[in-house]
């Protein structure tokens, strides 16, 4: 084997390599998003939302790889196949990823999980779901198309088991509404991909009329506790500080104080981080500009504490860093400080990371 073969080689291997990583990552996706979903468990499905973002990263990485490769080796016959399947299931990797954190967002919204026949049939199809996605799985990163031919016809029996569903649904007095409801829900579910696949359109166009890449997302990320204080001040500063260009960060509480946290201000100006004119602030957004937060994190409690509807792309998430110092002696007060600081600039790196990739700023 050549030198040039043996190079084609490797990086053909760490290409397979990196899409059978990302779909683990999609498969555990989807595994998490339904139990989130059948349990109620929220803290689930707002930590499967958050992890959407390193698959997305790990799509646009495979995807310059795949594109990079082309132009080295110039791929041919087999090798042009394998790239070109590669770069259409990463794309569709990503979008299951998608269809997960939707999943989830849906979780977020429910009262209580879903019970009786519904919860039994989303239990029955998520893991027949599941089950699909495994084997397609296996079947892609084994290239193994016998394997690949036997799981396409459980697409078939999805969707005999989906129509059933949709009969018995039908299958009542209110079938009516029933009806122009999911009709409806599905028409709008369209309109909003069109929107996106629109903007994709327009992000194409200028890189294609002037090679701009699309900017990093800023993220607006709003930090509540319950009288905005000292916690959720010091973690929208300690975030300020140490991500001016990954976010726009805010605080604020159910039932402001009077005034900062005296200890906590003197605490942060030592640091470097200065609350000068800056005073506690109460929870009072339109709807408008709380749809407009793509994270809430509560320092106190769980987030509908604090808001009794979280919109749908708003992601709520919980830190249970501990509580401010009640005051007292100096020493302890300081000692106290300075665990939260750690513990709420570790959660703060966390988050941040995850968001915007090991590069944030």
């Amino acid at each position: 084997m050549t030198h040039y073969e043996e190079r084609l080689d490797k990086d053909l291997i760490n290409i397979r390599g990196q899409i059978a990583a990302m779909a683990g990552l999609v498969e555990t996706a989807v595994k998490d998003s339904m139990h989130a979903l059948e349990t109620g468990n929220t803290r689930l499905a707002a930590t499967t939302v958050i992890k959407d973002h390193p698959i997305n990263r790990q799509m646009r990485h495979i995807d310059a790889v795949c594109h990079k490769f082309i132009a080295l080796h110039l791929p041919s016959a087999g090798h042009l196949r394998l790239l070109s399947s590669v770069i259409r299931a990463n794309i569709e990797l990503e979008r299951i990823g998608d269809y997960a954190v939707t999943i989830c967002r849906e979780a977020l919204q429910q009262s209580t999980p879903p019970s009786g026949p519904m919860a039994h049939e989303l239990e029955r199809i998520g893991n027949e779901t599941q089950t699909m996605l495994h084997q397609a799985i296996e079947a892609f990163n084994e290239l193994n198309a016998d394997k690949a031919r036997a799981t396409m016809v459980l697409e078939e029996q999805m969707e005999n088991n989906l129509d059933i569903i949709y009969a018995e649904l039908m299958a009542n007095d209110e079938r009516d509404a029933v009806k122009n409801l999911l009709a409806m829900f599905a028409v709008f579910t369209q309109l909003k991909r069109v929107v996106d696949q629109a903007k994709n359109l327009c992000e194409e166009a200028v890189f294609a009329a002037t090679g701009d890449m699309k900017a990093p997302k800023v993220y607006k990320i709003l930090f509540v506790d319950e009288d905005n204080s000292c916690l959720s001040q010091m973690a929208a500063a300690i975030a300020a500080k140490n991500y001016p260009a990954s976010g726009v960060y805010t605080s604020a509480g159910r039932a402001p104080a009077a005034g900062l946290h005296p200890a906590m201000v003197e605490f942060l100006d030592n640091h470097g981080i200065s609350l000068a004119g800056i005073s506690p602030g109460q929870i009072d957004l339109t709807p408008m500009e709380l749809s407009a937060q793509h994270v809430i994190v509560s320092l106190e409690g769980p987030v509908s504490n604090y808001f009794e509807q979280v919109p749908f792309h708003t992601t709520p998430v919980e830190w249970d860093v501990g509580t401010a110092p009640a005051g007292g002696d100096a020493a302890e007060n300081n000692r106290q400080l300075e665990e939260l600081y750690r513990e709420v600039a570790l959660q703060v790196r966390d988050l941040m990371e995850i968001l915007r990739g090991e590069d944030a700023s």
